[in-house]
């Protein structure tokens, strides 16, 4: 019953993108630098279902890298919130093991801000 709703946004730029967090912007202008193609939030993948078959719980990773058919989601919030993002990437594996999906923690986040000179904005 596992199903995956997807937008179609091939090849974004990060300033024609609106997103939730300062922080993806920056990992989207990176990838623009290096000419990695991405696309925001293209994809949602259905977690859980109620009785009647109806998704209550989704998962939308932040970025997904066609090149590499790799989808990134990142999280530079508190360890709370990683708990539920790593659990619901765990999910996401059982459901869909042809999904390949990578989290972005906040330390390798502030690892590409300090190699790459960038301003922290992790908040």
């Amino acid at each position: 019953m596992s199903e995956v709703a997807a937008a179609d946004t091939p090849g974004q730029k990060s300033e024609s993108a609106s997103f939730a967090h300062a922080s993806e912007r920056q990992f989207a202008q990176l990838l623009d630098f290096y000419q990695i193609d991405w696309d925001y939030e293209p994809t949602s993948f259905d977690l859980e279902w109620d009785k009647d078959g109806n998704a209550v719980q989704r998962f939308t990773p932040d970025f997904y890298l066609p090149q590499y058919d790799l989808y990134i989601e990142i999280t530079t919030l508190n360890q709370k919130l990683v708990t539920k993002k790593n659990r619901k990437v765990r999910r996401l594996r059982e459901l869909y093991p042809g999904v390949n999906c990578k989290i972005f923690y906040q330390r390798d986040y502030l690892s590409l801000v300090s190699k790459y000179g960038l301003e922290d904005v992790s908040g």
